[in-house]
């Protein structure tokens, strides 16, 4: 069929037609969109306006596609002083359904946020985005403002300001954080970080407080629930804390921390609100170093928390529910603490039964270093409660303990604590460290004294000073470490120390003499395996203790060419010119009485050469006790002499002098060979032996030395 050229024309004006109408159509759509994109940016102004008390700034906005939007430039500035800029970004794009906009409802997704810049700040008086935290309606309920801080409400509002203000998809290019208050400052970049259906992955450079670290980051964020899963890792190398190293002035590092948060709940309560947050967080590579800790970095290869935490005015717990996993050892803490209206800690710590080889291998390294290597059969488990008021100091609760089940040992670590029962070389150093003498502790030392062959005045007036329940307890006494800490707490300092006879033998035998915590808590668990596993009778360990103890100034010099006076035998000669098995009474307890203090025993005598009124009052208290515990006849108490004819090098070095007698009470206590139990107010003969004391053991009979 041909066509005329009349219908020809005919079609092609309405095809012309057609064609102009959807011209006109699309001109008239790109017109009502822009005009409706417009009033969806005006609307979105106007919004954030209204929730906070800013000026947003929007440059142009326009379609880049059918869906895609772009705007030139955006500014955020708070509207009360300091009124400087908040927020600055060069562009913006993201994707709007065209449907919402016709139906007023804008929808916008994928957010796009290229070369921004956040500028937050704090004076000494204002910032300019503390109006971003949400401020709680007032409660109707009066609140008891003198219970402190409530630290529930402000890491609520917090948790909920950064999960409110989530986008479900955004990317950010070439975004920079630069903050600075006046203890702090802090810049991040980062290159892109991209939030698609709530995963979350990226890579930052951050400075804080001078500490730089380039990080990645990958995780996943569910908004509405207050879910968030997070893993954060160092780029090239470890992970530095940042704040850390100036506050406390230790260095804290990982390798990778994953940071789970599964949900919280506010309770808005009569004392101002309290939060639970549940989550867990876990690291690898973790190393901390702190010269008060330890002498080198404590690592643990793997370590988690899992915690159900709860915050509230002027307090924070650590509930039940919540486990600690340190390699392969599996602890279960529940710990509160109260700030107002006086600090408060509570502590209750228990582990799981830990095969005897796990545990050992899962210690961190940095504190256990002597004892890495050391296997066993059986298992471990362990135990911590404490209970301290700061207002009722004296009210401090402390139960700890190491529990074996079937444990035995099968192999030493580094330290062969074996030695003990051998021959063996020790090293003694003076008070800056350098190397006094090495001596041999045994018979192939022609100054080694057997016990035997000690003096039983002086084995029972070190005992009963130092250590009373020497020969009874498994190496610890909780009272004593109670009464050590209450004093320490009251003087704010290490006034007296906690240390018994067991405890001061392995930190002069295996340990160095570095004053740490970690030292510390090795001595406690080397003492728990000689003193559990029997490994050494306590014969044999007090007669070590005495062939190695100083007794006099580490200078002096003995005919033969050695230096200090260290062990028992020396000390009978450099003081009276006798052999340790004859020394008397009086003798004996003058040369307990400066065991604590070695250094200032030159100062107790008086210009007349008689002894100073503290060391008769130690004299007049050890001898009562000893008398009081059969160690002593009734006939030696009574005709005890306060003098001292020292016929010895001794007598040379004292130093007579007519001042005041507050020698003991002034003079910082000399620590640096052993920290002893200072005893003498808590000698109760008639009280309840302590945990772990080893009953079976008979009382030694009066004027005998222990066996």
């Amino acid at each position: 069929m041909q066509i005329s050229p009349s219908t020809k024309r005919l079609l092609l004006g309405i095809l012309g037609g057609l064609a102009a109408l959807l011209l006109v159509a699309f001109a008239v759509f790109q017109w009502k969109r822009q005009q409706l994109l417009d009033y969806a940016l005006k609307e979105v102004k106007a919004k954030v306006e209204r929730k906070y008390p800013v000026v947003l700034t929007l440059g142009p906005a326009r379609f880049a596609g059918f869906k895609t939007v772009e705007i030139a430039g955006l500014s955020l500035v708070p509207n009360a002083a300091p009124t400087d800029t908040l927020l600055t970004a060069r562009r913006l794009q993201a994707s709007l359904s065209v449907r919402s906009l016709f139906a007023g409802r804008p929808v916008f997704s994928d957010l796009q946020i290229i070369t921004a810049r956040l500028t937050p700040h704090k004076t000494a008086t204002n910032d300019n985005y503390g109006f971003l935290i949400k401020k709680q309606k007032a409660s109707t309920v009066p609140r008891d403002t003198t219970k402190g801080t409530n630290y529930g409400l402000l890491l609520n509002q917090a948790l909920e300001t950064v999960f409110d203000n989530v986008p479900g998809e955004a990317t950010f290019q070439n975004f920079t954080v630069d903050y600075a208050s006046p203890r702090h400052t802090a810049l991040l970049r980062m290159p892109e970080l991209k939030i698609q259906d709530g995963d979350i992955s990226g890579r930052l450079t951050a400075t804080l407080d001078s500490v730089a670290n380039e990080l990645g980051i990958s995780g996943h964020i569910e908004p509405g629930d207050y879910a968030l899963t997070a893993r954060v890792f160092g780029v090239g190398g470890s992970v530095q804390l940042p704040y850390v190293p100036r506050r406390f002035g230790a260095l804290v590092s990982f390798d990778t921390v994953l940071v789970k948060l599964t949900g919280k709940d506010f309770d808005d309560d009569d004392t101002g609100g309290k939060l639970t947050v549940r989550g867990s967080l876990a690291a690898r590579g973790f190393s901390l170093y702190h010269p008060k800790l330890a002498a080198n970095e404590i690592e643990v290869k793997r370590g988690a928390l899992d915690f159900v935490a709860t915050l509230g005015r002027g307090t924070a717990a650590l509930e039940k529910g919540s486990q600690i996993t340190v390699n392969k050892i599996v602890l279960y803490p529940e710990i509160s603490v109260r700030m107002k209206p006086s600090r408060a800690v509570r502590i209750n710590v228990t582990s799981a039964e830990t095969e005897a080889n796990d545990f050992f291998a899962s210690l961190p390294t940095g504190i256990f270093d002597e004892v890495r290597g050391t296997q066993g059969t059986g298992t471990l488990s362990y135990h911590l409660s404490a209970d301290l008021d700061m207002a009722n100091v004296d009210s401090l609760r402390f139960d700890s303990g190491l529990k074996g089940k079937n444990f035995r040992l099968t192999n030493f670590g580094e330290e062969d604590l074996n030695k003990l029962n051998t021959p063996f070389l020790q090293t003694v150093y003076n008070d800056k460290g350098d190397s006094v003498r090495t001596f041999a502790v045994g018979p192939p030392n022609p100054d080694f004294v057997p016990y035997n062959e000690v003096s039983p005045y002086l084995i029972h007036a070190i005992t009963t000073a130092e250590d009373p329940r020497f020969f009874t307890h498994r190496g610890f006494m909780e009272k004593a470490f109670v009464k050590s800490a209450i004093q320490n707490i009251k003087e704010k300092r290490f006034a007296r120390g906690g240390s018994t006879i067991s405890m001061q033998l392995v930190k002069n035998v295996f340990l160095t003499r570095q004053k740490t915590v970690a030292r510390k808590i090795e001595e406690a668990l080397m003492v728990w395996l000689i003193e559990n596993t029997r490994l050494a009778s306590k014969q044999r360990m007090l007669e070590v203790y005495l062939n190695i103890i100083e007794w006099g100034p580490s200078k002096y010099r003995w005919p033969s060419g050695k230096r200090g006076v260290y062990g028992v035998k020396d000390a009978a000669l450099f003081y009276y010119g006798k052999r340790p098995d004859e020394l008397n009474l009086a003798e004996s307890l003058y040369l307990a009485s400066i065991i604590p203090k070695p250094k200032f025993a030159r100062y107790s005598f008086d210009a007349y050469g008689d002894l100073r009124r503290s060391t008769r009052y130690f004299f007049r208290l050890i001898a009562d006790i000893m008398a009081t515990r059969g160690l002593i006849t009734a006939n030696d108490r009574e005709n005890l002499p306060y003098g001292l004819t020292l016929n010895g090098p001794a007598k040379q070095y004292m130093h007579f002098s007519a001042r005041p007698d507050t020698t003991r009470t002034t003079v910082a206590a000399d620590s640096s060979q052993f920290e002893p139990l200072n005893l003498i107010d808590l000698l109760n003969t008639g009280a309840a032996p302590d945990a772990g004391v080893n009953s079976n053991v008979p009382a030694p009979e009066a004027g005998k030395a222990p066996k």
